[in-house]
């Protein structure tokens, strides 16, 4: 099957995306394509090095792949920012079913932007309008590691608790009041002397 992407393809892309306002559709193999177009150019110059008297024509090819790797930098450096600006749209007028040409990639892009730009939104704008402070973005605890489960407990927060570290030199936390965690079983038991949790215990 001949390959649908050429220099004069990714040049017209280019050319489509730079002077429209709005993202341009690209076909969903386009970058199967890419990639394999790449390969081509690659194994032609790869071919051209086995033999001297090729030099021109090495030096041709090699012009050639910059100036393309130039023009999809370009390219997708243009549709990122776009679909910057609209992420950002749709996280402040909540229209976020807008169709926008995407491919399936950028679409995650998209809306993992739209996730997190939200989140900071409400996090940072609107608690300070309800003034209340800001919340700091909490770092995620390390992942317990351990060979046997019978060693953990699980337990409520009855108070909130910051960071710490452990007697396994793992850090934990910070916890929230009604927060639960699975916590190794000398940890656990300190915090529910100390009246800063209680066991969750399963029903049979």
């Amino acid at each position: 099957m001949t390959n649908i992407i050429t220099y004069d393809t990714l040049y017209d892309l280019l050319r489509k995306e730079k002077f429209s306002i709005d993202l341009q559709p690209i076909p969903e193999s386009f970058f199967k394509e890419t990639i394999s177009y790449l390969k081509e150019k690659e194994i032609i110059l790869k071919n051209q090095e086995k033999d001297t008297i090729f030099t021109l024509e090495i030096e041709k090819t090699r012009k050639q792949i910059e100036n393309i790797k130039k023009l999809l930098k370009e390219l997708y450096e243009k549709r990122e920012r776009k679909i910057i600006d609209q992420a950002l749209s749709a996280s402040r007028t909540e229209i976020k079913n807008k169709e926008i040409s995407l491919l399936p990639e950028e679409e995650q892009f998209y809306k993992e932007l739209i996730t997190l730009l939200t989140e900071y939104r409400e996090n940072i704008l609107l608690r300070v309008l309800s003034k209340k402070q800001p919340k700091p973005k909490e770092e995620e605890p390390k992942e317990i590691k351990t060979e046997d489960n019978n060693n953990l407990k699980l337990i409520r927060f009855l108070t909130e608790i910051p960071k710490f570290i452990g007697t396994d030199l793992n850090v934990y936390g910070p916890f929230e009041r009604e927060d639960l965690a699975n916590l190794p079983k000398d940890i656990a038991k300190t915090l529910i002397e100390k009246k800063r949790a209680e066991e969750i215990r399963s029903e049979l």
